[in-house]
């Protein structure tokens, strides 16, 4: 049992949320239910959830909420994972809340909310210390990066680039081999060769191949990235 708090200023929202992770086969207990960042905070201390899942703005300032709230949590709670849900599909957003560290983090587009599935799973993958990354992050940052001047990623064969896209949403070896179906030599051998044309053989669980391929995706628009304290 995977023990959530929910915080998302709409009534609505948030019940319909809590609903949808009630409902599926007992795995996760949601344990409070938040307006705002303030009583959140106080629910993490009494209810000690695993997992907090907090939309990206909320009161009472409505800018960048669950961003600072992670990077707080970080601090006062290394362990326990955030799912930040967000309806904006700017890499700035996703790359802030990683600056605090890409382990038990992870960034979804609201939308995905409709899909049972993948929600419960990026709960229990922070649960687990993992990373998640929504799809349409990683898109816009592959495509710039294609496009800039002598770019690395123009070394890299099309299966390379496929295995690179699911690597930054934070897909484990297995999971990639599944999803596109090779064996999970193959992807290693994929990802090692991935990693050394693009300089980040230094990355190496799951969450620490997130961040750094998503950094060096977003390099040739870092100029305009802001910071966690600027969003």
């Amino acid at each position: 049992m995977t023990k959530v708090a929910l915080a998302e200023d709409s009534f609505i929202v948030r019940e319909g949320i809590a609903q949808v992770l009630s409902d599926h086969d007992g795995a996760i207990e949601v344990v409070a239910l938040c307006g705002d960042v303030d009583s959140l905070l106080r629910a993490v201390e009494v209810d000690r959830p695993d997992v907090v899942v907090t939309d990206i703005r909320m009161p009472p300032t409505n800018t960048d909420e669950g961003i600072r709230l992670a990077a707080t949590l970080r601090q006062t709670h290394p362990q326990m994972g955030v799912v930040v849900l967000s309806n904006y599909a700017d890499p700035a957003y996703a790359l802030a809340l990683l600056e605090s560290g890409s382990e038990s983090r992870a960034y979804l587009l609201k939308e995905r909310v409709h899909d049972r599935s993948q929600l419960v799973s990026a709960i229990h993958t922070v649960a687990a210390g993992g990373s998640v990354m929504d799809p349409k992050i990683v898109e816009p940052l592959m495509h710039s990066r294609s496009r800039a001047e002598r770019s690395p990623l123009a070394d890299l064969t099309s299966r390379e680039r496929e295995v690179l896209a699911q690597i930054a949403q934070g897909m484990s070896n297995a999971a990639i081999a599944g999803s596109l179906v090779l064996t999970k030599r193959a992807v290693e051998k994929h990802i090692n060769s991935i990693f050394l044309k693009l300089n980040l053989s230094g990355a190496e669980d799951v969450s620490k191949r997130v961040k750094a391929t998503l950094l060096f995706l977003a390099e040739v628009d870092q100029p305009s990235m802001p910071s966690a304290s600027m969003l």
